[in-house]
């Protein structure tokens, strides 16, 4: 059978695509090379219990707001979604004091400007930033917009010049900046617009599942297939074959060839220009372009099953720093001195049974066993991870005292972990670094030399749930048209 798209890998982005290009009436393959569908929204279990890979909080759900309708359109507002606390939906403990993110810019600004009264007009400024960038989120769909997206100002401004100009409060810079493990912030590289972006659909509203990321990859699964799509695991796509110019066939490590007329890639970029052996249209040089490209750093993620009925869920989601460096204390040595705590919404009852803490864990922390696979790393890995793991426990009793007594089992997991199961270069956790001094070498199209050749995924523009829509949209739009796409944006 000859498909009419074949899509390479099932984490969100492809999922997304597959539904869309599915209930076109296209026929649909996913191709995903692990046994389990869903890249980083996937959930695992141990002992009974499930725990989620990438999927913690998402922002933007509440109605008109910026993930509403296309989430809508997806099938995705049916599932439990649980709106966090509207008057501290995340709250950030630097040194001894907390403060919290209020939903809604008007709030915002109130709550913030209690504790940091001369900077009421700078918040104000700061959130029209926001405000602004957020509505213009899908211009680039408009089918009459005449606007270049990849030339908006905001790429090539840097973040943290703008927070610096904005702020004379060093420590309410900090503060602002400090719920954003969601994002990787790096002072030399990090465009406005990224920043912005990022956290402006936080602040229209946030929400958690009740339940584990599976959820969401159930839900588009199931619909995928009953539009007629097809999904098969343990079917890694070891080649994709060009003839004449265009792709004819994807190539598969369980001995499968199965033919298309479009392909669409949910792998990062690098990893799709390594799958075209040969192409007259894909030359060396856009190659050398996408493997060169920096990435974001990834994470250590340290996941908790918590003995029953000992800790209460907390309806927020809280950051913890020792100290006001929050863009670059992952890269001093020494403990770790910031993480996310993340609380797992319970399905009943008022404990929580999982508890997520993650902090930056920049590659050259695990490069030494950059040639080993999962299960064969050694003992000096596993102290590793048991003393990064430790450290994370002793900062996070600064909010939960005595959380190392309610502890009845621990999972931890490493860039290396994410590379292995993703082919994510370095284990990146928000893919392809965007440079503010040079954007257009840092943000990606959908389209590549080979005419049926998309891409997509949160290396394309922007990361995070937000952006891998966002991007899943642009990639239909060259498959659909503009004007199609620009109706998923819609919820009349």
């Amino acid at each position: 059978m000859k498909y009419d798209v074949i899509i390479i890998g099932s984490g969100l982005g492809g999922l997304e695509c597959g539904y869309i290009l599915a209930k076109k009436g296209m026929s649909v393959l996913i191709l995903e090379r692990q046994i389990q569908p869903g890249g980083c929204m996937q959930s695992y279990k141990r002992k009974g219990v499930a725990f989620d890979t990438g999927m913690h909080y998402v922002g933007g759900l509440g109605e008109g707001d910026c993930l509403y309708a296309p989430f809508k359109n997806l099938g995705l507002m049916d599932l439990p979604w649980q709106r966090l606390d509207p008057s501290g939906f995340d709250r950030v403990t630097i040194g001894d004091r907390t403060f919290s993110y209020a939903e809604g810019h008007e709030a915002f600004v109130e709550t913030l400007s209690h504790d940091f009264p001369s900077q009421r007009e700078a918040l104000k400024k700061y959130c029209g930033v926001m405000k602004d960038v957020g509505s213009h989120l899908y211009d680039a769909l408009k089918p009459r917009n005449e606007v270049d997206f990849f030339t908006t100002s905001l790429f090539s401004t840097s973040a943290y010049g703008f927070l610096n100009e904005t702020f004379s409060d060093q420590l309410l810079l900090n503060v602002l900046c400090g719920s954003s493990l969601k994002m990787e912030l790096c002072k030399e590289k990090l465009p406005l617009y990224t920043f912005a972006q990022g956290n402006n659909s936080f602040i229209q509203s946030s929400w958690r599942l009740k339940g584990d990321g599976d959820l969401i990859v159930n839900k588009l699964m199931t619909d995928i297939r009953s539009m007629g799509g097809e999904i098969i695991c343990n079917a890694e796509v070891e080649e994709l074959i060009e003839k004449d110019g265009q792709l004819v066939a994807a190539r598969c490590g369980n001995g499968e060839i199965y033919e298309a007329n479009l392909f669409i890639s949910n792998a990062h970029p690098a990893v799709t220009c390594d799958l075209v052996k040969e192409s007259t249209r894909m030359k060396k040089v856009y190659k050398k372009r996408i493997s060169n490209l920096e990435n974001t750093y990834g994470m250590f993620t340290l996941s908790l099953a918590l003995k029953p009925e000992t800790l209460k869920y907390f309806n927020f989601n809280q950051y913890i720093y020792k100290e006001a460096d929050v863009w670059d204390y992952y890269s001093k040595p020494g403990p770790v001195s910031g993480i996310l705590i993340s609380c797992r919404c319970p399905k009943e009852g008022d404990y929580t049974q999982v508890i997520d803490i993650i902090t930056p864990m920049p590659w050259e922390q695990i490069e030494q066993w950059s040639d080993t696979t999962i299960g064969h790393r050694g003992e000096e890995y596993k102290e590793l991870k048991a003393r990064k793991a430790d450290e994370c426990i002793a900062l996070a009793e600064k909010f939960i005292p005595g959380l190392s007594s309610m502890i009845q089992d621990r999972y931890m997991s490493t860039p290396l972990t994410y590379r292995d199961y993703t082919l994510t270069p370095n284990g990146s956790a928000y893919g392809v670094r965007k440079d503010y001094n040079n954007p257009m070498m840092t943000l990606l199209s959908a389209k590549t030399p080979i005419p049926n050749l998309l891409l997509t995924g949160q290396s394309l523009t922007l990361h995070g749930l937000l952006g891998v829509t966002m991007s899943s949209l642009f990639t239909v739009a060259e498959v659909l048209g503009r004007e199609e796409a620009w109706k998923l944006t819609q919820t009349d």
